[in-house]
Order: C-alpha cells, then sequence, then structure tokens
C-alpha cells in the first residue's frame, strides 16, 4: 500500500532546512510548495526593502532545497492571497494532507485552519522549533498571575536553558539585570568610528527581485539604494559571526544611544534574519557566550544583548498568541487620529523624527529606542488611533513581522492594552530625546519650551497627555513622580499647554 503524499507549505519567514515543517519528509511521497503572493506586500503598504528581502532570501531558500534535491513547486509574482494560491493548487492535485509551520501571523493562521476545514483536509500544523519557550510552557508560566511582567518570564528563561547562571541558579555577577549600565548617550562630540556592518554584494537573485520591485512596487514607500541585508543562511552567519567580532564589544553601553545620520550603531542588525529564521537564536546567544568569553567582553553587554533575545523576543510572542485577536483591536485610550502623513516621507520640521523616519524609508530600520521614544512615543502623545500605528510598523521596517511587532508597537509603545505586559505607558519629553541623541541641535523646536510656537510638540503632547490623565498616573507608584512634576507648572501655564496642544493634534501634519 503506498503511502500518500503529504503537500508541504513553507512561508517567507520559514526559511529553515531545519524546520518543523521538514521534519519526516518523505523525497518519494511529499512535495513542498511555496508562494509569491503581491497580497503579502500590498495589505499593509509595504516597503520595497521588506519586500526585497524577502523575496530574494524566499528565492535563495527554494535554490537551496532544489539543490538538495527536494520536490518543489514554487510560484512566483502571484496576484491571489497565499490561501487561494493553496486552495487552486489541492483542488488541482487532489491533496488530502497539508503540513506547514504556525504561521507567524493570526490572520494567516486562522485562513489556514478554514481552508482546511472547507476541503476536508488533515492539517499537521506544528510549532515553530526556532523558539525557547512553546506556547504550552508559556501558557503554564502565566496560570493564574495577576501581572505578566518580563522579569520573571526571564529569569525561568535564564534558570531553564541555563544561560548566565551558575550551577545553583544563581545569575553571573551576582543579578539578573544589568540595564542600568546600558542606557548612555554618546559624546557629546559624537558617537566616533563605528564599525559598519558586514556588506553583502548582490547576487544574479537578489538583482533580479530588486528589479521586480522596483516595477511592480513603484508606489510603495522607501528606497532599494542601500539594501544589503543577509538574504541567504550563509550570509546571515557571516553577519552574525561579525557582529560578535567587531560590534559586540560596545552594544550594551549605547544600544540606547542615538545620533543623526548614524542608523545602525553598535546594533547586531540580525532581528531580520532571525525572523526569517535564517539563524536560530539558539546560536545567535551561543555566539555572544562564546564571544563573552573570548574577549572579556562587559557582563553587562553580553546580558543586555541576551535579555533582547531569551528575555523580550520570547516573551512577546508568547503574549502575541495568548492575546490575538484582542490585541489588534485593543485601544485603551481611545485614541483615534489619523496618523501624519510625514510618517510616510519623514518631510517634518521635527528634527527626531525626520531622522528616525527618513533612515527607515531609507534602510527599512531603526534599532529599538527610535521605534519606542521617538516614533512609537509620538505617535501615542499624538492620540493616534493605534491600528493605523501598527499597521505602518509592520510595513515599514524589514524584520516586522506581527508576532513581534503587534506586541511591541500596540502593548509597549502606545499601551494600547492598558498595561498588560508593561507596568507603566513609556511617554518622554523632548528632554529625554535631548539626552539620549544629538537631534535637537539645531533643531526650530526647543525641547524645553513647553508651549508656543518654539515648544518642542513631543514636550507640549507629554505635558498634555500627563495633564489629560493625571488620576491615571498618581494612581501608581511607577509613575506618581511624572504627575508630581505638574505640581511645579502654574495653572496658567497647564492651560496655555492644553491650549497648544489641541491646536497640534487638531493638525498634526503641519508639524
Amino acid at each position: 500500500m503506498s503511502q500518500s503524499k503529504s503537500l508541504v507549505l513553507i512561508l517567507g519567514d520559514q526559511l529553515d532546512l531545519q524546520g518543523a515543517a521538514l521534519q519526516g519528509f518523505n523525497f518519494e511521497t511529499d512535495e513542498i510548495i511555496m508562494f509569491e503572493s503581491t497580497h503579502e506586500g500590498q495589505y499593509v503598504w509595504s516597503h520595497k526593502a521588506k519586500v526585497a528581502l524577502f523575496l530574494s532570501a524566499m528565492r535563495h531558500f527554494a535554490q537551496a532545497l532544489t539543490d538538495l534535491k527536494y520536490p518543489l513547486v514554487y510560484i512566483k509574482e502571484s496576484r491571489l492571497s497565499i490561501t487561494d494560491n493553496l486552495k487552486e493548487y489541492i483542488q488541482k492535485k487532489g491533496i488530502k494532507h497539508l503540513v506547514c509551520v504556525e504561521p507567524g501571523e493570526y490572520r494567516l493562521k486562522i485562513a489556514l485552519e478554514m481552508l482546511a476545514h472547507e476541503l476536508d483536509l488533515q492539517l499537521d500544523m506544528r510549532e515553530d522549533n526556532h523558539f525557547y519557550c512553546t506556547h504550552q510552557e508559556f501558557i503554564e508560566w502565566v496560570a493564574n498571575k495577576k501581572e505578566l511582567r518580563l522579569e520573571y518570564f526571564y529569569r525561568l528563561m535564564r534558570k531553564t536553558h541555563q544561560i548566565l547562571v551558575d550551577a545553583d541558579g544563581n545569575p553571573e555577577g551576582g543579578q539578573w539585570n544589568f540595564d542600568q549600565d546600558n542606557r548612555k548617550s554618546y559624546p557629546k562630540k559624537g558617537p566616533g568610528i563605528i564599525d559598519k556592518p558586514l556588506s553583502f554584494p548582490h547576487d544574479d537573485i537578489t538583482a533580479e527581485v530588486m528589479d521586480y520591485v522596483r516595477k511592480a512596487y513603484s508606489d510603495h514607500p522607501g528606497s532599494l539604494d542601500a539594501f544589503d541585508w543577509p538574504v541567504t543562511r550563509e550570509q546571515a552567519l557571516r553577519a552574525l559571526e561579525y557582529f560578535v567580532e567587531y560590534r559586540l564589544r560596545n552594544f550594551g553601553v549605547y544600544q540606547d544611544a542615538m545620533w543623526t545620520d548614524t542608523p545602525f550603531g553598535w546594533h547586531s542588525i540580525l532581528s531580520s534574519s532571525m525572523n526569517l529564521k535564517l539563524l536560530n537564536p539558539r546560536e545567535v546567544v551561543n555566539a555572544v557566550l562564546i564571544a563573552w568569553k573570548k574577549y572579556s567582553l562587559d557582563l553587562s553587554t553580553v546580558e543586555g544583548f541576551i535579555r533582547q533575545i531569551l528575555g523580550w523576543r520570547e516573551f512577546v510572542r508568547g503574549m502575541y498568541y495568548l492575546d490575538m485577536p484582542q490585541m489588534a483591536q485593543d485601544n485603551y485610550y481611545q485614541h483615534a487620529n489619523p496618523l501624519p502623513s510625514w510618517y510616510w516621507t519623514g518631510a517634518t520640521d521635527m528634527a527626531c523624527m525626520k531622522d528616525a523616519i527618513g533612515q527607515t524609508l531609507q534602510y527599512g530600520y531603526a534599532h529599538h529606542i527610535q521605534r519606542l521614544m521617538v516614533t512609537g512615543n509620538f505617535a501615542l502623545l499624538a492620540e493616534v488611533l493605534p491600528t493605523v500605528v501598527c499597521d505602518w510598523y509592520l510595513a515599514i521596517y524589514v524584520d516586522a513581522i506581527e508576532w513581534v511587532e503587534l506586541p511591541n508597537t500596540a502593548g509597549m509603545a502606545l499601551f494600547a492594552n492598558g498595561g498588560r505586559f508593561t507596568s507603566k505607558p513609556y511617554i518622554a519629553s523632548g528632554a529625554y530625546i535631548k539626552r539620549m541623541s544629538n537631534y535637537c541641535n539645531g533643531c526650530r523646536y526647543k525641547p524645553d519650551v513647553r508651549f508656543g510656537e518654539n515648544a518642542c510638540p513631543v514636550t507640549t503632547l507629554y505635558w498634555n497627555f500627563l495633564i489629560k490623565h493625571r488620576d491615571q498616573f498618581e494612581a501608581s507608584p511607577r509613575t506618581r513622580l511624572m504627575t508630581a512634576n505638574l505640581k511645579r507648572i502654574s495653572d496658567d501655564d497647564q492651560k496655555a499647554i492644553t491650549v497648544h496642544a489641541q491646536k497640534i493634534l487638531s493638525n498634526l501634519d503641519a508639524l
């Protein structure tokens, strides 16, 4: 009796030969299918570099599969959605068994489940083996906790996986978290010479993709002129090796620092490779641990980097699958303003936003503080509708896949879920941006001016936000000090702040 045939679907962010979808693959009976769907680049107005990265990485992975003699059907440049493509192929071939890894977007997970039900398919949807923590393990950790906080989850991950702990489970260096050592700004004269990220010449596949994207996505935001992302596993491994060799040493201390025309700082630039599954987070963490000993690196740098991967990355993935689909609809403050048009162009007089958005349009990248405390902070203070902000982040960054983008944007930057896993809104005035960058130098807006034509819009909206939500902030010890500062501002000035804030909020495009 012959074995039934399985169709194995591999999505564009699952490019791993060791991935769960290929476990137990039968070369005699099974077949792999991959789709390029223009719908995936258009349901949010995706950055040209993001589209090009996905397509180039997918085509390179398809070539690797072909070289290894995997039976592969690869559909290029289809105008159909992934599920419509899949339905057409399944009906044509009479497929009864579909294998896939759980998608990184809830909408696609549900669509595949509905398709399987409609076509009476046996669906084998496997959990992604790229992560340290399974869904079940995360659910068990959550249990009946009243507060879900990264710190305690992170400690569990450290102990469970024996990372930066001694034989008794105690943290290296005597403390779990060295965050206070990793918040320095660059020196007043600037960051100095920073080793550039590793560069990758374009081969024929990437060149063909870029030519296609320029034509097919000509009206999409961003540029391909600086496209230089790893698109193969080999390139991703080289990028990892280069980072730990040359850039990791200064990552920790300056991970929050910002400076004009310094798009990458000392950051690893490995998130897109991990999120496409070209790199496994375990090998990234292991490489950093080896470099720590080899180069006698500061523990604060090593711990800070590992916390982002073993801690935060795993934590937000757990929260995404735990809270969807509600997470996508949450709007705690009932904000409803449209996204300022200059989020798509960078054409604003606000120097911080102009630089952060400008580099985002150029590279499809900004580091976590630029995302959280510049573009995200402003969107929250400007009372922008969370769903449109989340769509912007998903569209504009090359490493944005919804499982990681949505919790970071809605849950952390926008406080849209009312503090489900954060203890306070992450808001700051222009003073924070001035402290952490040189953006305010020469800007027409003044970070220490609260209202009036020269006032920094971030500062005005910050104080307006505190005035508006004074009761909420005063009710929490984590935020009470912020509203205590309002007592130093006269009633007349508070009224002037509110009036000026309303002027800003009524015409955000004018900034």
